[in-house]
């Protein structure tokens, strides 16, 4: 993939590894309500977005269970916990590489902004990113229409964009907003999953082996 000036990544299961805390804090809240819990292969199998219809195929009897309360709930477990997750391995080095390839990094995510900001900064990557875009609530609905006005904002040449992403949605948004796309099948669907949009990365450091100067 030649001629790549923009890349846009993902943060949740792209650059922060918080699979497995997402999946206790799903399992937790299951039981809350007494569903059973689920598996990590299902997980990978079912997450979705937007994420209500992944709650529904986790289990939550929905209206029954509010799903407004349940997306509350997470947010405060996950604000909880997700201090312990880790980024990827190779992550830091990649981004280093590609600034010095003077690539054009964001981050574009379905999770609410200023979560999304603390996070980078304690991770201690923040200034590597040129602009962040987050939602404005917690219901992690997607992220369609404010790719697209970053887009038209930054007025990013759509042919030079790509977008970097875990999930399904990630490479359905960036088809829609024509730009390229490139899933990584370490984060929170499972590579079959992803190959139903074209062969996946295994991890986030052979993103280098692919875009090229």
């Amino acid at each position: 993939m030649r001629n790549v000036h923009y890349i846009l990544f993902d943060f949740n299961g792209t650059i922060l590894d918080d699979v497995d805390v997402c999946l206790d804090i799903l399992n937790q809240m299951l039981n809350e309500k007494n569903h059973p819990s689920i598996d990590k292969k299902r997980y990978l199998d079912i997450f979705t977005f937007p994420v209500i219809e992944y709650y529904k195929k986790a289990g939550f009897d929905l209206p029954k269970d509010d799903f407004d309360a349940l997306a509350k709930h997470f947010f405060a477990l996950y604000n909880e916990k997700s201090s312990k997750c880790h980024l990827y391995p190779g992550l830091v080095e990649t981004l280093d590489k590609l600034k010095k390839l003077n690539k054009h990094l964001y981050v574009v995510s379905a999770s609410e902004k200023n979560m999304l900001i603390k996070q980078l900064k304690q991770a201690n990557i923040y200034d590597y990113f040129e602009d962040i875009v987050g939602q404005d609530d917690i219901k992690a609905q997607g992220k369609l229409a404010s790719l697209e006005e970053f887009l038209k904002r930054k007025e990013l040449k759509r042919d030079e964009t790509v977008m970097v992403g875990d999930t399904l949605h990630d490479g359905e948004i960036a088809q829609k907003c024509h730009i390229n796309y490139l899933l990584v099948a370490d984060g929170h669907q499972s590579f079959q999953v992803l190959s139903k949009m074209g062969k996946p990365l295994h991890h986030i450091d052979e993103l280098l082996e692919v875009i090229k100067e």
